[in-house]
């Protein structure tokens, strides 16, 4: 039971971390609906870096694109990079809003923000912002011609992912579009940029929950964080290329749905 019970949470992890519905939401609700427990913070963010492999190994081309022959070039490559320092800056956000969450908000884990009627309401709130990126016009910013500053907002939205619900990927592709982004280098972007922020999130729950890691069933675990890098792979290649021709609308009207039935079930 251990086994289909992970592999369920890496589908679920895997397609809605980068799909624009919220995984964390999804993890939480679905689990609800279904009857089996929510996996909780601390399982959640393990079970992410499936999702980061994913992204490593599929934007391989983009962020190993020159090779490194002597180690003292390393920080040189590194400045001389625009992608790599519109990480840097599009990274500082959420790791400020994270460090201040946990150090002065140590109840935020069982807080409202992850009640599901918050839940509820901001999915459809992002179903609201979503629809006016989509139909926002001027789409001729890429990741070549995009300035520094695009990369600080779409930091900014993506630290508000912090709250469950709000979507990673939803929120910064949305940040993108207002921007004034093409749609397809907007959800290229988008998934660069969770290298870090996953990649933090997940050592970070790690080190919280390392006294407990001796009870986390490790193969069932193993088997989620395979499940989680099929799927993610499976999701990023989709969302790509459907973003790209067909825009947000199917996501918007999923996200409004999404947010009624839970209002329905509570």
């Amino acid at each position: 039971m251990d086994y289909l019970k992970f592999i369920f949470y890496g589908i679920i992890q895997g397609l809605t971390e980068f799909i624009p519905v919220s995984s964390t939401a999804h993890l939480k609700i679905i689990s609800l609906f279904i009857g089996i427990e929510d996996p909780g913070s601390s399982i959640s963010a393990i079970i992410q870096l499936g999702s980061i492999f994913a992204l490593l190994w599929y934007f391989r081309k983009n962020i190993f694109n020159q090779r490194i022959k002597k180690s003292r070039y390393i920080f040189q490559k590194f400045v001389s990079n625009k992608l790599y320092k519109s990480i840097f800056i599009g990274t500082i956000p959420i790791v400020c809003l994270g460090a201040y969450i946990k150090l002065f908000v140590p109840g935020y884990s069982n807080s409202f923000f992850r009640s599901n009627l918050s839940i509820a309401l901001i999915s459809i709130l992002m179903s609201i912002i979503m629809f006016f990126a989509d139909i926002s016009h001027n789409k001729f910013v890429n990741l070549s011609n995009h300035k520094y500053l695009n990369s600080f907002f779409i930091g900014i939205a993506q630290a508000f992912a912090i709250i469950p619900g709000v979507s990673r990927s939803g929120s910064t592709i949305s940040m993108a579009l207002l921007c004034g982004w093409e749609r397809k280098d907007a959800a290229k972007f988008s998934f660069i940029l969770g290298i870090p922020a996953i990649s933090l999130a997940a050592f970070v729950e790690f080190l919280n929950s390392i006294n407990q890691f001796a009870t986390f069933p490790f193969l069932p675990l193993l088997v989620g964080l395979i499940t989680t890098f099929f799927s993610s792979l499976l999701a990023i290649e989709f969302l790509i290329n459907y973003i790209s021709t067909n825009g947000l609308k199917i996501f918007i009207i999923y996200r409004l749905i999404f947010g009624i039935l839970i209002l329905i079930k509570l």
